[in-house]
């Protein structure tokens, strides 16, 4: 294997099967945390719904059901933007939704069309006032692009707020709220009944198989790995029996 005349070859494989076996570990790795998320959500899904305000660790509550009475600050709100129903373009609205004990929580109040709605002052059509009880899911924020380099601008000298974002960034908006805020967000739970924006969507559909792709990828570079050096093998001692 280690002659002048296959040495390069040999390099060659231990190379590619090295490469493989690391990946192996990758996929090992990354089935891990697939299968520890999976387990956290299962947990936090099956607890009873929460009832805000709480003294919790609530982000380690992601995807848990919850609750809250409180009363909608309008003049605080924000948008998501690029949000598409199906239909047309248009944003996510959050709102802060002000807590008895002297707290906020930023709720996720649905979708609304981007056409006239291009200032906060729009918004103020969709204002609910009074008190208001919502049910929905507790959900974390964003604080960087997981893809592309997509990313809100920063406050610029005189500028004390963004309307509109891209990534619910939690630590970020919170700046820009004058009193004090969970640093979790909730997303309302769909209803058919509700056919005029805001319109809470759908939850997001996860993935809970428990990491399964992430098996079948370690078997499939452990394979790899010893298919090159056990075929190699095979090809030398093929090679000294002519």
């Amino acid at each position: 294997m280690f002659s002048r005349r296959y040495w390069l070859a040999t390099l060659l494989i231990l190379v590619a099967a090295v490469v493989c076996f690391r990946l192996a570990f990758w996929q090992l790795d990354r089935l891990k945390q697939e299968r520890s998320f999976t387990n956290r959500v299962y947990a936090v899904q099956a607890m009873p719904p929460l009832n805000l305000p709480a003294k919790v660790a609530l982000t380690t509550m992601e995807y848990r059901a919850v609750t809250a009475s409180g009363t909608y600050d309008f003049q605080n709100q924000i948008a998501a933007r690029d949000q598409y129903n199906g239909i047309q373009p248009g944003y996510d609205l959050f709102t802060p939704l002000q807590l008895s004990d002297g707290e906020a929580v930023l709720v996720d109040r649905g979708w609304i069309p981007s056409d006239g709605n291009s200032t906060p002052a729009d918004w103020h059509n969709y204002d609910q006032p009074g008190e208001v009880t919502i049910s929905g899911t507790i959900r974390l924020g964003q604080s960087q692009p997981t893809y592309g380099s997509d990313s809100d601008p920063t406050l610029t000298p005189g500028q004390t707020r963004l309307d509109f974002w891209i990534y619910i960034n939690m630590d970020r908006i919170r700046q820009q709220i004058p009193y004090p805020i969970l640093p979790v967000y909730i997303k309302l739970n769909p209803d058919p009944a509700i056919t005029n924006p805001p319109i809470p969507i759908q939850q997001e559909t996860l993935d809970l198989s428990s990491g399964a792709n992430n098996l079948n990828y370690v078997i499939q570079w452990f394979s790899f790995s010893i298919l090159f050096v056990a075929g190699y093998v095979y090809f030398l001692w093929r090679k000294e029996l002519r």
